[in-house]
């Protein structure tokens, strides 16, 4: 696990839905902070979402559609570091708004 003062860096696999499938209508740039959901929540207003910084280096926007490979920033803390593992699939939020799926390819 890739440790930076109170960071730890993933390499990740993104998918950001499309906006026929509910995603965004614009793209993100490097450095979009998003909320990170670990546990699919049974009632769609209950669920713990963690702050994470998606970043990417070889293109100024990723779009919805596209599937990327990122690095995503999360703020050390025990309850995220127990879903940090190679092969863990999560969700992506925009407030309560579903936008993408992530899958961590190494820590």
């Amino acid at each position: 696990m890739t440790q930076l003062n109170n960071l730890i860096l993933v390499k990740a696999s993104i998918y950001l839905l499309k906006t026929e499938e509910g995603g965004r209508a614009s793209g993100i740039k490097t450095g979009y902070r998003s909320d990170h959901v670990f546990e699919k929540p049974k009632n769609i207003n209950d669920f713990k979402s963690y702050g994470g910084q998606i970043n990417f280096d070889d293109q100024e926007f990723f779009y919805p559609g596209e599937v990327k490979i990122v690095t995503v920033k999360f703020l050390r803390n025990p309850i995220v570091e127990q879903f940090l593992k190679a092969g863990q699939k999560w969700y992506i939020y925009e407030g309560p708004r579903f936008i993408g799926e992530g899958e961590i390819l190494e820590i």
